[in-house]
């Protein structure tokens, strides 16, 4: 009974403000929900992620696995493999003219399937390291998600795919790309037997520098595509010596070698030569394609990138030496819109000689 009176009591001194601690005490109580109603369905604002990761993980759980293991929720392998396709299928456009859409976006599509290929059997070959190192052991064959014969027919699947796509160029085309396939499956295992694995990926990478201009001409003009090529090759032995630093403690415990190992603090004074190289060879490429002003331009903000990129890289920080690896992406973007843009002046330039 006494219970009750004081109940009633503080209730009718809360409805006639009475009483001071009810304001807190109510505040307290919708807090506490508040609180907890956030714990359960997670922040009330956060806004919409269109990224590629988010993307993967809003696919079915059952699919996720795969995505992961063709590495879709991490894109910038993609980009560093198609760049150079675009390179050379806007350098072999006609003057004037942009380069073939339905081209890039073949070769995109084949980009996309090539690179989840190459990470599907790079996994399956590297099972057993990759379950040693903290920043690998969650992936899909690694952990478990994914099992050996599972990868074997993701990786049929994506090859057929590949395969459909490159039957739809030329027949030089089709051998030259045919013939790459060797060393997509043989880079993986580099790190085993040699300190230069990032050389087999750059041969590998920059394969579409060959690739697009013959599937535009039909063939290639080897004074053009050799040194597209070679500095294709040069600007990977870049990045990836960075992308490498990442993992060098775990290299040295686990037993794998790699240009990061080979160069360690000598590391900026090699990649200032790969970038001399690699800009050397897009030079040559500009002069024997006939270049005009944007590419040369586009060329000297390319040195630019690289000489930040090389020489404020910490190589001893994970988090830098990433961001500096990714930012290859925009660098490979400009070059690509340099030599569209250079393209589009030859038009400009005949017009200006033709009125003189």
């Amino acid at each position: 009974m006494l219970s009750l009176k004081l109940s009633m009591t503080f209730l009718w001194r809360i409805q006639h403000g009475s009483c001071c601690s009810a304001p807190h005490v109510l505040s307290h109580s919708f807090l506490h929900r508040d609180r907890q109603r956030r714990i359960d369905i997670g922040p009330v604002r956060r806004g919409l992620s269109f990224s590629a990761a988010a993307v993967v993980n809003s696919a079915p759980k059952r699919v996720q696995p795969y995505l992961r293991l063709m590495r879709l929720d991490k894109p910038i392998g993609t980009w560093l493999l198609y760049l150079p396709c675009t390179w050379s299928i806007a350098l072999a456009s006609d003057p004037g003219s942009l380069p073939d859409i339905g081209l890039l976006v073949l070769f995109g599509a084949g980009a996309v399937l090539m690179r989840g290929a190459g990470c599907t059997i790079n996994d399956m070959w590297d099972k057993d390291f990759d379950k040693q190192v903290s920043r690998t052991a969650s992936r899909p064959i690694a952990s478990g998600e994914v099992s050996h014969t599972q990868a074997l027919f993701l990786l049929g699947g994506q090859l057929s795919l590949s395969l459909g796509i490159l039957l739809c160029l030329n027949y030089y085309s089709i051998a030259l790309g045919a013939a790459s396939l060797s060393l997509v499956i043989t880079y993986p295992l580099m790190k085993r037997f040699t300190y230069w694995p990032q050389l087999v990926l750059g041969l590998t990478f920059n394969w579409g520098a060959l690739l697009g201009w013959s599937a535009v001409m039909g063939s290639c003009d080897w004074s053009i595509c050799l040194p597209l090529y070679f500095s294709g090759v040069m600007w990977t032995l870049i990045y990836d010596t960075i992308y490498a630093h990442q993992d060098k403690d775990d290299d040295i415990r686990v037993g794998v070698k790699s240009t990061a190992l080979r160069f360690q603090e000598q590391t900026k004074q090699w990649l200032s030569g790969f970038m001399v190289a690699m800009m050397s060879g897009l030079v040559v490429t500009g002069v024997n394609a006939e270049q005009t002003l944007p590419y040369y331009a586009a060329l000297c903000i390319v040195a630019l990138h690289l000489t930040h990129q090389i020489y404020s890289v910490n190589i001893n920080n994970t988090e830098d030496c990433w961001k500096k690896f990714a930012s290859n992406r925009n660098l490979g973007l400009l070059l690509f819109f340099g030599i569209i843009g250079g393209n589009l002046w030859k038009e400009k330039k005949k017009d200006v000689e033709s009125l003189t």
